[in-house]
């Protein structure tokens, strides 16, 4: 377990941030409208059948793809490193146990929390509000839906499990740092971004 708190970037750390808060948004009131509106394999009781609840998580969840869309972009220029290799699958049956293996598998969980929001967010933009309110739970996108957000959140909780086994609390402290290098800071992105929009490229 690693000691010294590494350093993450900015990017990297504030959309990361910004994910983690409207993920927790969507799977709260996601499972209130799961709980009034259907609750076929769980149903704790929680609220009353309320139309303004599914409106509410579809607003979290807008807001949640177009984050999201600036995630995937961050994740895959600058935390590239973090998420699955070409090689990762092939080097799983070596080195078993030993610290490289547990990179390996926390890079593979990385990856699968990403490809689980894209289920989730794209399942629940084919959706029809009115399915639920007409008691239509039969439909393919939403079982997809429901499928999509039960993988993230599996994929969440080993994310957790992992940081903590790869590098403890330093790991998972060095994401709420507020520290950035010169390099990065906000005054520099309006330039940045003109330059990006000149010649685009991820």
């Amino acid at each position: 377990m690693s000691k010294t708190q590494p350093y993450q970037p900015f990017l990297l750390r504030l959309f990361h941030s910004i994910n983690a808060l409207l993920v927790i948004s969507c799977v709260i009131t996601g499972f209130l409208v799961y709980d009034s509106w259907d609750g076929r394999f769980c149903k704790v009781g929680l609220t009353i059948k309320n139309r303004s609840l599914i409106d509410i998580h579809g607003t979290f969840a807008f807001v949640l793809f177009l984050i999201f869309l600036g995630f995937i972009i961050v994740s895959i220029k600058i935390g590239r490193n973090r998420l699955v290799q070409s090689d990762d699958w092939q080097k799983l049956t070596n080195n078993v146990g030993e610290n490289i293996w547990w990179y390996r598998l926390h890079r593979m969980v990385n990856t699968t929390i990403l490809f689980s929001a894209i289920l989730s967010i794209g399942s629940g933009k084919l959706q029809d509000e009115n399915w639920l309110p007409n008691g239509e739970m039969y439909h393919f996108w939403y079982s997809l839906h429901l499928i999509g957000w039960l993988i993230m959140l599996l994929a969440i909780a080993t994310h957790l499990l992992m940081s903590a086994k790869v590098g403890g609390y330093p790991l998972i402290l060095s994401m709420f740092n507020t520290k950035y290098l010169p390099q990065e800071s906000p005054k520099l992105w309006p330039e940045k971004i003109m330059a990006w929009l000149k010649h685009p490229r991820i």
